[in-house]
């Protein structure tokens, strides 16, 4: 088996957090079980999904804020927060105060750009200036420095009984080394680079030079790392669907192999106008997705992965999945669980 050039070092999932509008406490009650599971077999950090107007977790910092309770050591993510929902300022100030609640635990992860359906629910989000809204890299650079501790209003000290700061409170000084650009184009790569963010890859890229989903991505984490202060040491997590089924029941694997199946389609060519290309899920024994992943260009490049559980499974389901990643296929990869 070929060796990756970058041992695996920080073992993590991604989850959505799906619930029954009839009992939403259930559904976000068992995303928290999951994750404190995940903490129990030594995974190295647990990411939520962001879904606004569905039947997932539409606000990902209060379910991270309730885990940080429930926790001790795993690191918590967002995989991704759409800026475009979001007041940069006020942000900051939730993020930096789960920071805070969670020891330092914090990785947010963020992306740029108009919401999705933004023409359909503008006028809610912003029924006075939607079109006139900044939902670009700037409203991400806004978000960098509030929570990097820069100056929000030329006015601080005492005013009455009252105190002000003129930077966002509480600051937590680590935060602002612990964002994360949820990217899948060459510009992406490079502006999460300049501004010193990490990079969060996932299974869904845009074909823009290249039609080989591993030669794309690849080409994006060297570009990140190529306008990286930190370079090569720059951080970088891989988010595929990973699927093992070495403790899965026969019926498990069917369902596994019948759910890879149905979107195998669509890794074979660009999809839509934006040209996104979506990797293969990778399901089978764990000895056969390790030698698919040091196969794979862009794997060999980092040494953190957050795979990616899919979404509509059973919790009998992601139980069976997390252990074997982290018993099965983490070791596999050279990944040891945390005390």
């Amino acid at each position: 088996m070929p060796l990756t050039s970058r041992p695996l070092r920080k073992l993590g999932f991604l989850t959505i957090g799906l619930f029954d509008e009839a009992d939403p406490r259930r559904g976000h009650e068992s995303t928290l079980e999951i994750i404190e599971l995940g903490e129990r077999l030594g995974f190295d950090s647990a990411w939520v999904r962001h879904r606004h107007l569905q039947y997932g977790i539409s606000s990902p910092v209060a379910v991270l804020a309730a885990a940080s309770q429930r926790t001790s050591r795993i690191e918590l993510g967002t995989a991704v927060i759409p800026l475009g929902w979001e007041n940069p300022l006020r942000l900051a100030e939730d993020l930096a105060t789960v920071d805070i609640l969670s020891g330092g635990r914090l990785n947010p992860g963020i992306s740029a750009g108009p919401p999705m359906h933004y023409d359909r629910v503008k006028h809610a989000l912003y029924p006075e200036t939607a079109d006139i809204e900044d939902l670009g890299y700037e409203r991400l650079r806004r978000l960098l420095d509030f929570v990097r501790g820069q100056a929000v209003t030329d006015f601080s000290g005492t005013e009455g009984f009252e105190v002000f700061s003129d930077r966002v409170q509480p600051h937590s000084p680590g935060l602002g080394g612990r964002m994360w650009y949820g990217g899948a184009s060459l510009r992406s790569a490079q502006w999460a680079g300049e501004h010193g963010m990490n990079f969060l890859t996932s299974s869904v890229v845009k074909a823009e030079e290249a039609e080989d989903f591993a030669e794309i991505q690849l080409a994006h984490i060297r570009t990140f790392r190529g306008y990286h202060p930190d370079g090569d040491r720059a951080r970088v997590s891989q988010g595929l669907v990973v699927i093992p089924t070495d403790t899965a029941s026969a019926e498990q694997r069917s369902k596994y192999e019948e759910f890879a199946a149905r979107r195998l389609p669509r890794t074979a060519t660009p999809q839509g106008p934006a040209r996104m290309l979506f990797a293969p899920d990778l399901v089978g024994p764990s000895e056969l997705i390790a030698e698919r992943l040091h196969a794979h260009a862009a794997f060999r490049e980092i040494d953190e992965v957050a795979f990616a559980l899919p979404f509509t499974f059973d919790r009998e389901d992601y139980i069976q999945i997390l252990t074997d990643i982290a018993t099965r296929l983490g070791p596999a990869l050279g990944w040891r669980p945390a005390a």
